[in-house]
C-alpha cells in the first residue's frame, strides 16, 4: 500500500482550515471577492507555510458548488485554468500531497461533512479558520466550531468578503458573539 494511503496521520491539537479557497470566483459578486481574495491568499500562503513547519495539519474544506458528482481534484483542475477569475488564488494556495480535503454541501465546514470525525482523529481542539467569504462560509464554520467547543482563531488578514465592510462586520460578530480570537496571521500561535 502506498505511504500516502496508510494511517500515518500526524496528530496535533491544532488544525488549519482553509475554507472555500479553491474557488473559480465565477459567479455574480465574484469579481468583488477576487479583489479582496488575492491579498488574503498571500497571507494564507504564509500561514500555511508556518503551519507546515509547526506540524499543524492543513484541511481544505471546499464547497461542492451544487455538483454532487464532483471531487476536490476536479474543482482544483477547473480553478487552475488560466481564464478562470480565481486562478491566481488557487495557484497560490494549491494543496500539497499531505493536506486533507473535504467537500461541503452548504456554508458551514461542519454541515453534512466528516470534518468533526477527522478533527477527532487528528486530536485537534483548536481551529484556525481562514478563507472565503468571511461573512458567509467562514462565519458559519466558526459558529459551528464554537458550538462544538473548539477554540477558534480567525486570522484577520487571511479572510475576505465581497466588501471591506462585510468582512469587518463578520469579524466583529465572531469576536463578540462566538468568542473567536481575531488577529493577524503573524500573531497566531501554532504551538
Amino acid at each position: 500500500m502506498p505511504d500516502n494511503l496508510r494511517g500515518n496521520d500526524h496528530r496535533s491539537d491544532t488544525a488549519l482550515l482553509l475554507v472555500d479557497v479553491i474557488n473559480d470566483l465565477e459567479w455574480p459578486g465574484g469579481e468583488h471577492l477576487a479583489r479582496q481574495a488575492l491579498p488574503a491568499a498571500r497571507a494564507m500562503a504564509d500561514l500555511k507555510q508556518r503551519a507546515r513547519m509547526a506540524g499543524v495539519p492543513v484541511i481544505y474544506v471546499n464547497d461542492n458548488f451544487g455538483r454532487w458528482r464532483s471531487d476536490f481534484r476536479q474543482i482544483l483542475d477547473r480553478c487552475l485554468q488560466p481564464a478562470v477569475r480565481g486562478e491566481p488564488v488557487a495557484r497560490l494556495l494549491a494543496p500539497d500531497e499531505q493536506d486533507y480535503f473535504i467537500l461541503k454541501p452548504k456554508n458551514s465546514a461542519f454541515y453534512g461533512t466528516a470534518l468533526d470525525i477527522l478533527l477527532t482523529h487528528l486530536g485537534a481542539r483548536k481551529l484556525i479558520i481562514a478563507g472565503f467569504a468571511t461573512d458567509i462560509c467562514v462565519l458559519y464554520s466558526a459558529n459551528d466550531a464554537h458550538m462544538r467547543n473548539y477554540d477558534v482563531v480567525v486570522p484577520s488578514d487571511c479572510v475576505a468578503a465581497e466588501s471591506t465592510a462585510a468582512n469587518e462586520q463578520a469579524l466583529d460578530l465572531m469576536r463578540k458573539a462566538l468568542d473567536v480570537a481575531v488577529m493577524p496571521q503573524a500573531e497566531v500561535s501554532l504551538g
